[in-house]
């Protein structure tokens, strides 16, 4: 039984210190020179920017009207528990996910190229290394609502 408590107390304690010192966005999200930000050489992040195969995931197809496929994209990221929107212009949207148990945040990117017809995204997580493969299924996830 005491064994039990003093797990249950370390585990309270790791996860009352992970949300309190939890960083904030890191420098260099956003669109520069017309594209997003790389992902970290860690295999917590993917980007339809990168040119790696670890990193690299196809961006989101559209056709029509690029405020269309934003309200789509957002209607599919909507579906997303524990997600919200911080920050948006016209073809720039930025998300912050957290996960359940232990509340780190990602942040989620999305860029509309209207010119190629696409929604380029990032998906990186803030802390660690690995993220286990959590960023690649959060956007194929995100992929299967908005192409559906």
């Amino acid at each position: 039984m005491t064994t039990a408590l003093v797990l249950l107390v370390v585990a309270v304690v790791l996860i009352v210190g992970v949300r309190i010192f939890q960083p904030g966005p890191p420098a260099g999200l956003g669109v520069f020179e017309g594209r997003l930000t790389a992902c970290p050489e860690s295999p917590n992040c993917v980007c339809t920017c990168a040119d790696d195969r670890q990193h690299a995931i196809e961006p989101l197809p559209f056709e029509g009207v690029p405020a269309n496929a934003v309200a789509r994209l957002k209607q599919a990221v909507g579906k997303l528990p524990r997600t919200r929107l911080v920050s948006e212009t016209d073809t720039y949207l930025h998300y912050e996910s957290v996960s359940r148990v232990f509340g780190f945040v990602d942040d989620v990117e999305f860029l509309v190229d209207a010119g190629a017809g696409v929604i380029h995204f990032r998906s990186a997580s803030r802390v660690g290394h690995s993220d286990l493969g959590v960023n690649r299924a959060r956007m194929e996830t995100v992929r299967r609502h908005f192409l559906n």
